[in-house]
């Protein structure tokens, strides 16, 4: 297998954000305003079961809960039409550095122009929250996520390589689910 691959981006100008597509007005925004692990596990394992997202699969609810309720993180929400399709977590250091922890969308709402939209909004959020905004991805996660944030104006600041192991397929959001990625 080969190395993974991991791109740590930022934006340290406001004014470089480069806007995404405008989306279908049934898209909106909503801040989770209270820790809610369940809705953050919900939506890691549904988005990120599909790109080996496993880091967070073993955290408790209690483990959940604590972090989510930890100063400085947001919880950010995508809903379409009423129904859950990307997510957001942001996390504010009191240095003025705000990290995009995890970021993301359902399988059936990529490819619609939602997700250059939604980490526009997001970066814009960054920035009103600190003085700078980050994030890393890796080999691992959807295939669009690396060219959005480059898309978005983010620049790389560094690129790791490393071995590590990993499970030929993605663990999904539950056994079975698989099949549902490729029929939506």
């Amino acid at each position: 297998m080969p190395p993974v691959r991991t791109t740590y981006l930022e934006l340290t100008d406001p004014r470089t954000i480069v806007a995404g597509r405008t989306p279908a007005p049934d898209a909106a925004l909503v801040r989770v305003e209270e820790p809610w692990p369940e809705l953050s596990r919900f939506y890691y394992t549904a988005i990120g079961g599909r790109w080996h997202w496993t880091d967070r699969l073993a955290w408790d609810w209690e483990t959940w809960h604590a972090y989510l309720a930890s100063p400085g993180v947001e919880t950010w929400s995508l809903a379409v039409g009423g129904l859950p399709a990307g997510w957001c977590e942001l996390n504010a250091d009191p240095d003025g550095s705000v990290e995009i922890g995890y970021f993301g969308l359902i399988g059936r709402y990529s490819g619609r122009g939602l997700g250059g939209w939604f980490l526009e909004r997001m970066l814009r959020r960054g920035f009103e929250l600190g003085r700078r905004v980050w994030v890393h991805t890796c080999s691992l996660d959807g295939p669009a996520a690396l060219a959005n944030y480059l898309a978005r104006g983010m620049v790389p600041f560094r690129v790791e390589e490393m071995e590590r192991a990993v499970a030929a397929v993605p663990p999904g959001p539950w056994p079975g689910a698989a099949r549902s990625w490729e029929e939506q």
